[in-house]
């Protein structure tokens, strides 16, 4: 009888240490999938005013009449340049979400659509969309200030009119990265992965050196 307890004890020891290192092996994989599938932000643009820049100023009107100034001081406000086109789907998509974004983060955010071309398709387009009441400027100018070449392009301004973060958004966690790489103090999610990456390595290497 003792020996049978014994050997059942040792058993399940025994069982107990397996399922601790398939656990750990587990735990370890799980980490190097996480960092594989990172939350990805916006796609970052090289071309441009980079990250940390002063926005250039223009003074525009809106399809409204309204006056609208992009770049320069804004006093409690940040802006969300946001380029779009009525022939681009992916925009067409987005909007609704990008407005729920721009909720999401008020007050203190002021949301400008921008784009080119015919005002009377874009008239057409803003009234099918719901859009009446959002500043919708265009402007060419505009855009190759700011070296859009892909859209949808979204680009937040901080209240002194500087670039704080910029990219290619196709979703809405492409739209919200650009406020976390903001508050993170980053160009870009992207970045900041690099950033602490980079940190982690240097760490690892000193530690290595001792």
């Amino acid at each position: 009888m003792t020996d049978a307890l014994v050997i059942s004890n040792t058993v399940l020891w025994i069982a107990v240490v397996v399922l601790g290192v398939v656990v750990t092996a587990l735990t370890r994989q799980i980490g190097l999938l996480h960092e594989r599938l990172a939350p990805m932000g916006a796609l970052a643009q090289q071309r441009g005013p980079e990250v940390g820049d002063a926005a250039s100023v223009h003074v525009l009107t809106d399809l409204s009449g309204r006056s609208v100034n992009v770049g320069g001081p804004l006093a409690g406000t940040r802006t969300l340049l946001f380029f779009l086109s009525p022939s681009c789907p992916v925009c067409d998509t987005l909007l609704p979400t990008l407005l729920r974004v721009a909720r999401d983060e008020a007050p203190g955010l002021r949301v400008v659509l921008a784009s080119d071309g015919e005002p009377e398709e874009h008239h057409r387009f803003r009234s099918r969309k719901g859009l009446d009441d959002q500043y919708y400027v265009l402007s060419r100018e505009l855009g190759l200030a700011f070296a859009v070449s892909k859209l949808p392009t979204a680009i937040l301004i901080d209240e002194e009119g500087i670039v704080r973060a910029k990219g290619i958004v196709n979703t809405r966690e492409h739209l919200e990265s650009l406020f976390a790489a903001h508050e993170l103090g980053a160009g870009s999610i992207q970045q900041f992965i690099a950033r602490a990456q980079s940190a982690d390595d240097s760490v690892v290497h000193l530690e290595a050196r001792r």
